[in-house]
Order: structure tokens, then sequence, then C-alpha cells
């Protein structure tokens, strides 16, 4: 089996998760090339050797540059702040280099869609890290769309709802500067819904949207007062180009929820509802069911849901977070030896890219405002 080079610029939380998808995706799947842990980049030169160290790469850097030009490193993971995700991937497309990136995959559209032209000009393979499409429970609901189990789509809600900064002392910091981040919750988590959304019934078309910030300032390290650039809570009317309506929300203040993705697809033969928080589980709705057995029943993933069984043999041990980035790996390496063809690419990422534009477009001139991908 041939070798292929990985190197991955950031050593944070995300860093993590695809350096220890890429350890591990050898031993749960059978990959067509063999991952080999080149090199790891970031800014701390302590924590990039500590990152080494951890995951066993060959070398680390404090210039993401010198990975990028790394021989050795044919793909480039970037999980490093959303500023820099398009110089990154520029660089590395430009070196002939696969890359996957993680959300949102740039500030703007216009950044997104540069990106994805050089993506096409490079020849390469691209992956934006939406991850939550590798779950087995949403690959059956696309399984039950695209089986016309539901009927036709008339319907679509998902919200993502989180409350990691509803606290009025969460710390300023990147996340809530517009020149570092870009939006706030919007490419946070409203875009993993805007691509499940994508994923499930079609591309948007047009969209209505309002957004809130709660906290206007934030306390940075020396307890400054600083002003918060981007929005706590967005909430979208959707239209998709099939003229089905819906609804996209996410917050970052909803005080309980942990990875609070929810949605719900109607269809002239049924439903389907999905949370993250139990995400081994799928809630169907069939109308040919007995008319004395009516309501949700709850299908739980298991060896039969693909690639569940790669992990386990066994109902109801369940796959976790970090699982969906080791299929989101593997999803990876088939698509860099020819076998499938990754998505979500950079062409979905721009298309994402486009209703947030679209959304921020909407909330501005408070009106419906058609998303433009080109």
């Amino acid at each position: 089996m041939n070798e292929i080079g990985i190197g991955v610029i950031g050593t944070g939380y995300m860093g993590a998760c695809h350096a220890q998808a890429m350890a591990a995706v050898g031993h749960v799947f059978e990959p067509p090339l063999r991952p080999r842990l080149v090199a790891v980049a970031d800014v701390d030169a302590r924590s990039a050797e500590a990152a080494r160290a951890r995951f066993d790469f060959a070398r680390a850097t404090d210039d993401w540059h010198e990975l990028v030009a790394d021989p050795d490193v044919a793909v480039v993971s970037i999980t490093a702040p959303n500023i820099l995700h398009k110089p990154m991937a520029l660089a590395a497309l430009a070196a002939g280099k696969h890359v996957w990136c993680e959300k949102p995959m740039a500030l703007t559209a216009a950044d997104a869609r540069e990106m994805r032209d050089a993506a096409r000009a490079a020849g390469v393979t691209t992956l934006v890290g939406y991850n939550y499409v590798r779950s087995p429970a949403l690959a059956l609901a696309r399984k039950l769309v695209e089986e016309g189990e539901l009927g036709r789509i008339t319907q679509f809600r998902a919200i993502f709802d989180e409350d990691y900064m509803g606290r009025a002392d969460f710390p300023y910091g990147w996340r809530v500067q517009r020149k570092l981040a870009g939006s706030g919750v919007l490419g946070d988590m409203g875009s993993h819904a805007i691509n499940l959304a994508h994923f499930l019934v079609g591309p948007i078309g047009e969209v209505a949207a309002g957004t809130y910030t709660a906290h206007a300032e934030r306390a940075d390290e020396k307890g400054r007062m600083l002003p918060v650039e981007n929005e706590d809570v967005i909430e979208a009317l959707v239209r998709f180009e099939t003229g089905v309506v819906g609804h996209i929300g996410a917050s970052r203040i909803a005080f309980g929820r942990k990875n609070g993705l929810d949605l719900e697809l109607y269809g002239t033969k049924g439903g389907l509802r999905f949370t993250q928080e139990r995400f081994n589980e799928l809630q169907l709705f069939k109308t040919a069911e007995r008319s004395d057995d009516n309501g949700f029943r709850t299908i739980l993933t298991g060896p039969p849901h693909p690639p569940f069984g790669r992990f386990t043999p066994g109902w109801g041990h369940g796959l976790g977070f970090n699982d969906l980035k080791v299929i989101e790996a593997a999803h990876l390496l088939d698509a860099i030896a020819g076998r499938s063809r990754a998505w979500p690419d950079f062409e979905e990422g721009a298309r994402v890219e486009a209703v947030c534009d679209a959304i921020e477009t909407s909330v501005t001139e408070r009106r419906w405002t058609r998303v433009h991908t080109t």
C-alpha cells in the first residue's frame, strides 16, 4: 500500500481531531493510501513540539509555510483560526497539495470563491470539515430521502444551539472579532446547518434573516471591555431552489444546549427528526404505518448502517464525535485515490459561504436576498 504524507496546521482541539483521525483511519477502515504523519505546525513552537510528540509526527515547526513547502507532505489539514484558512489553502493548492480545511471555509463568499477557483485550477482533492454528514444516522436519512420513503420533500428545519458563550464573563477572543473570525455563530455553527440542508434537500436559493448579540462587550485578559463585533444568535427563513421553505437557526448563548444540532425533515409520505446530542438515533414517521400505532419511532443505528460496523459489531455501543472525523479521513483518502468524489468539497464550501453572505446581506438590508454562487 502506498503511503501519503499528512501535514496538520494548528494544534488546538480540531488539530488534534485531524491528527487522531489520520492515525486511526488505517485501523478502522482499509484505505487505499496509508497516512503518514509528517509535519505539524503551530505559531507556538512549544505547542507544535508537544503535538509532534503526542501524535508521533516526524517533525514540528512554528512556520506553516515550511509545512506547505515540505515535499513529503501531500495533504495539508487546516485547523487554524478562520482568517488564516484562505492564505493557507491558496498556498497549499499552489503547491499541488490536497487540502482538508475546517469550517467555515473562509471569512467571506468572495474569499471562498477564490479558494474554489484555485482548487479547480490545481486539480487536487479538497474537503471542508462539515463532519456531521458523516453520521450513520444522517446517511440513513439521506438514503430514505433518495429512495422516496418520505415522498416529495415539503419542509426543513435545523437549529444548532450551544451555550459556550452564554455567560457574560466569557472572555474576549478571536471568535468575536470580525477581522479574525468573520461572522459569529453563523459561520461557526449555522454553516453546519446550511450544509445539512444542502445534503438532505438541495441548494438554498434565497433567505430572510435576523441576528442578535446578547453581550455587546466582553473583557479581555487585562480586564478591558472590548466590543463584540459579530452575532450570538442567527435566525433565517430559507427558500430552496425547489420552492420548499425552511428555517435555519443557531445560537452560542442557549443555556443548557450542548452540541444541540437538531433537524426535522418532512415530506408527503412521512417525516424524520434528528438531534446530535443523541446522534446514534434517528426518529422516523411514515404515513403508511398502522392507524393504531401512530407517531415517530426511534431507529437505533448499528452495523447495518454504514460505516457503523467498522467501529463496533454490536448495537447500542454508539459512535462518538471523533469517530465522525475518522470516517471523514477515510472519505478523503478514498477521494484522493479516485475511488469516490470528495464532498463537501470546496465547491460545496463556497455554496455554504454564499448562503452565509446572503444571510448577512438580508440582516443589513432587511429583505429577502438571493444566494449568488458565481
